[in-house]
């Protein structure tokens, strides 16, 4: 009898040290301010959600944030639970399953999904710059490795279509590690390649040669990478009227005294564009919250409380950029921060 109580004991010492492992790290290092990475595309709207929740109150300490890019985010974010780990990640795509899978091995078992907005892909070039109007198979056709599976010559926008500028392609992108950059894949490349009934074929028969031949972008200099920073290619557009950009659509919309956006299949990015789901490169922002910090580490509850109740058309969000996400999308965004619901992985890629 005395053998089972000390086994239930050291059972009940084993959860209480879990639970305190939010709170403490495992060492004592408690800490009392929000620790978000992620998204360099909802960083901007982190940030200013940030700023009002620390202002609702005296002796709220400002949230830490730090622009890692969706994948180098989510990889911190799943690393387990403590501390010395992010509470909340901000992603410019869906968690992936592999990703999930990682959280789960390492203890991140609880995980909240909130889609806090709509964002566009949006192709931008200097105002100063010519006037491209393009589709998502010009697009894709001067940027993939193999177009179509064969070589990659074009080093021209004429090469792919006369009515183009006789002008280098040049492009300034995110890196890999980017969701502007796996949202660009799908959205743009992918939609481009599949004009092509070949390529629509090949995704069953051979998905991995489909991707490769879909998704990967030529090395060469004719696409740049950037890093996280989408400043920095604002800066090299004004610098390079001739070349393009690709980012979010918030960030064109912060810099249009010096960049517009570049119409694709006849569609300009804009607000309602990209609300109605017209714009190719229409993609939703979610952020991902640890609900086993929640209660351990103070103000996550009312920092995304404010992030959702924000994320609606005319808010302060709005204003720079955040585009409204439909009334049902909403309506499971309000759910998940009141009832604290978590996903189980079953329906991610």
């Amino acid at each position: 009898m005395l053998k089972k109580l000390s086994l239930v004991a050291v059972s009940m010492l084993a959860l209480s040290a879990c639970q305190d492992e939010a709170s403490s790290g495992g060492s004592g290092d408690a800490r009392n301010e929000l620790r978000i990475v992620g998204s360099s595309t909802v960083f901007p709207f982190a940030k200013l959600v940030a700023e009002k929740y620390q202002a609702s109150g005296e002796n709220i300490k400002a949230p830490v944030l730090e622009s890692t890019g969706t994948g180098g985010g989510l990889e911190r974010f799943c690393e387990g639970i403590g501390s010395n780990t992010p509470d909340i990640a901000n992603a410019s795509r869906r968690i992936k399953k592999k990703e999930y899978d990682k959280c789960q091995a390492n203890g991140v078992t609880d995980i909240i999904e909130i889609q806090v907005g709509i964002d566009g892909i949006a192709l931008a070039q200097s105002i100063s710059g010519p006037d491209y109007k393009l589709t998502v198979k010009d697009v894709y056709t001067a940027l993939a490795a193999n177009p179509f599976g064969k070589p990659q010559n074009n080093t021209k926008w004429s090469d792919i279509n006369p009515a183009l500028p006789d002008i280098a392609i040049s492009v300034y992108g995110p890196p890999k590690t980017s969701g502007t950059r796996d949202a660009f894949h799908e959205l743009i490349m992918e939609a481009g390649c599949t004009t092509d009934p070949a390529m629509k074929a090949l995704k069953d028969s051979d998905k991995e040669k489909y991707e490769e031949t879909c998704t990967e972008i030529r090395n060469d200099t004719v696409f740049q990478e950037q890093g996280e920073n989408d400043n920095l290619i604002v800066g090299k557009l004004s610098a390079n009227p001739n070349s393009m950009g690709v980012f979010g659509y918030s960030y064109m919309e912060e810099n249009a005294d010096k960049v517009r956006g570049i119409s694709i299949d006849g569609i300009v990015p804009t607000y309602d564009s990209i609300a109605a789901g017209g714009y190719p490169g229409a993609r939703p922002l979610f952020i991902y919250v640890k609900k086993q910090h929640i209660g351990k580490i103070p103000g996550i509850q009312e920092f995304i409380t404010e992030f959702v109740e924000s994320g609606v058309a005319g808010s302060y969000l709005a204003k720079i950029g955040l585009i409204a996400s439909p009334d049902d999308v909403r309506a499971q965004s309000n759910a998940a921060v009141t009832d604290l619901v978590t996903i189980d992985g079953s329906d991610l890629k």
